[in-house]
């Protein structure tokens, strides 16, 4: 019986390895274990928890269409309610936790580089684009970057860690984590800053002076980017977070992907499909297809990442539109219906797009 060894974090950095289902190379003195991309379909652990998923949604739905929290005819302000308390309270609580238990030394730059970089030039595109659409439909000035998150930010907890855990094991969710770490502070603050921008040029009083005011304060003072400033400054001291502090704030982190799935199926209950379908699956077609063949050409033909750090990033890109769309949405007012769309779709397709994915990794 092959005995278990834990892979080496140089072999993982580098990505060494041949396209079989294990290989032992030299390093130096050291013999580095590497287990390589498996060519296999989705799981049936994975199919279970997006299974999960669906029931979650699926209990959101029941509770508005049964009126428990508030009447059906209430316009969906119970959605809205909800996603206020995620906003405000939850996501905040989540992201300051998350940047000061942060190890910067230890992250591993190059596969990180190799998902975050193209993954931001993809936003800043995909945000050009609309925001030209938007001029000519006469859509909100949020619209842009609210279809820009929904087009980028995966489910990249709920989804992407079982994913990560059964295709590629202890090994691939070693380099997983790292890009759930700074997944939301990214994904989430670069749309943040873009659509504070919006609204400030919208705002015909305002002078080129006023606009940038506007949009540093509104940018700064945000249940988004505050706790990441606020938690890098923390880092900064070394400090850490006292038990009982890092405990409250985890219990309240924890609470974000239950009350996120319960607020779609709410969503649904309020505005169903009907209207959103064709924005939703052009949307989709970019998160599920386009973001991942941008992230495997810049990581393998730009960086010369292969193996199994390539199958991890490409799989983070290939992930379906995570519910932190939503509630930016809500935030903004602005296509909540449309995004909510968006995420039941691109969810419900895929089991499909992901294992086309790993057929395309195998050949790499």
């Amino acid at each position: 019986m092959r005995s278990q060894r834990r892979p080496h974090p140089e072999c993982i950095e580098a990505g060494r390895g041949r396209p079989s289902r294990a290989g032992i190379e030299e390093h130096g003195t050291a013999r580095l274990y590497c287990e390589t991309v498996k060519p296999a379909a989705v799981t049936v652990a994975v199919f279970y928890k997006l299974l999960a998923i669906f029931l979650t949604v699926g209990i959101g739905y029941g509770a508005g269409r049964a009126g428990w929290l508030g009447p059906r005819s209430d316009g969906g302000k119970s959605a809205r309610l909800l996603s206020d308390v995620a906003f405000y309270v939850f996501v905040p609580a989540l992201l300051f936790r998350t940047v000061v238990r942060l190890d910067f030394e230890t992250l591993p730059w190059r596969t990180l580089l190799a998902f975050f970089g193209p993954a931001v030039v993809y936003v800043l595109l995909v945000h050009a684009w609309q925001s030209r659409r938007s001029r000519q439909r006469h859509d909100p000035p949020a619209a842009p970057a609210v279809r820009a998150i929904s087009a980028s930010f995966g489910n990249s907890v709920q989804l992407g860690i079982p994913l990560a855990t059964a295709l590629f094991g202890e090994a691939g969710l070693a380099l997983h984590i790292p890009l759930v770490s700074l997944h939301a502070l990214v994904l989430l603050t670069l749309p943040t800053v873009l659509v504070e921008v919006d609204l400030a040029r919208a705002d015909h009083d305002s002078t080129p002076l006023s606009t940038l005011r506007s949009t540093v304060r509104h940018a700064l003072i945000h249940p988004v980017t505050l706790p990441v400033v606020l938690g890098g400054l923390w880092n900064g001291t070394g400090i850490g977070l006292h038990p009982v502090a890092d405990e409250a704030l985890a219990g309240l982190g924890q609470a974000v992907v239950p009350v996120c799935l319960v607020l779609i199926g709410l969503t649904l209950a309020a505005h169903g499909l009907r209207g959103n379908l064709k924005p939703a699956l052009q949307t989709s077609a970019l998160k599920l297809l386009l973001l991942p063949a941008l992230v495997l050409a810049v990581a393998h033909g730009g960086l010369g990442l292969h193996g199994m750090p390539l199958a991890v990033v490409v799989m983070m890109a290939a992930l379906p539109t995570g519910t932190n769309a939503l509630i930016f949405a809500q935030r903004y007012d602005t296509l909540a219906a449309e995004a909510n769309t968006t995420i039941v779709l691109s969810t419900m397709v895929f089991v499909a797009t992901a294992s086309l994915w790993l057929l395309v990794l195998a050949a790499v």
